[in-house]
């Protein structure tokens, strides 16, 4: 026989796990990530759904002689969870993104098994620090990364496309932030590269272009502060 109380607050479970994840996808949704509200929605919820499942779900079992491990289906979502993960890592040219939303959904899917085992005050908690990290914490690394100087937008011409990791790797050396890239191809032996990069000071970007405009078959055509 059915028992409506248990099934009616296993649902709420689900229901206050899809508010969590909405919670952690509104902050990734804003900021324009590619997993927002409806994956982590679904993240969080399926995350509680499968935690229900396998707490609740064969616990009617027939069979005595079956040992039934109720941890078995949700400790597969840990791992599982990756295929999402992977599939949020972008690589945009040598800069590589994706990564904290690969982590949020990690940690979203974690949220909702918390919902799903009934431990709301965890779940809210986890919810209230994931975003902490997402918002605040992002912006004081922004800060301490100096992010409060303009990007600086280089236009280059180069003789071969492989000299472009030359100087993708002095800037990497010298720690500045490289942001989109694209190569238009002009002619034989003939291409153009714009490259967005970002430095904690003034002075470290011009010490990085003087080094870039002394690479054997790198011409510096312009260089601008990027809206």
């Amino acid at each position: 026989m059915i028992d409506l109380g248990l099934q009616l607050d296993l649902s709420v479970r689900i229901v206050v796990a899809a508010a969590l994840g909405l919670a952690v996808g509104f902050e990734r949704e804003i900021h324009g990530h590619p997993a927002g509200l409806r994956t982590h929605m679904l993240v969080s919820s399926g995350s509680a759904l499968f935690t229900v499942l396998s707490a609740y779900g064969f616990a009617g079992e027939p069979n005595a002689a079956v040992v039934v491990d109720p941890t078995r289906i949700a400790a597969q979502i840990v791992s599982g969870i990756g295929f999402l993960g992977a599939g949020a890592i972008l690589k945009d040219g040598v800069v590589i993104r994706g990564l904290t939303t690969a982590a949020s959904l990690w940690a979203t899917s974690a949220i909702g098994m918390a919902a799903g085992a009934g431990e709301y005050i965890i779940g809210v908690v986890a919810t209230a620090t994931v975003l902490v990290s997402l918002w605040p914490i992002n912006a004081l690394a922004e800060r301490l990364h100096g992010s409060s100087i303009p990007a600086v937008q280089l236009r280059l011409s180069l003789d071969r496309l492989e000299v472009l990791g030359e100087v993708t790797g002095l800037l990497v050396k010298q720690r500045l932030e490289i942001g989109q890239i694209s190569t238009t191809r002009l002619g034989k032996n003939t291409y153009r590269a714009d490259i967005t990069i970002r430095g904690r000071t003034p002075s470290v970007i011009s010490n990085a272009i003087a080094d870039i405009d002394d690479i054997a078959g790198v011409d510096i055509i312009s260089s601008s502060t990027a809206d």
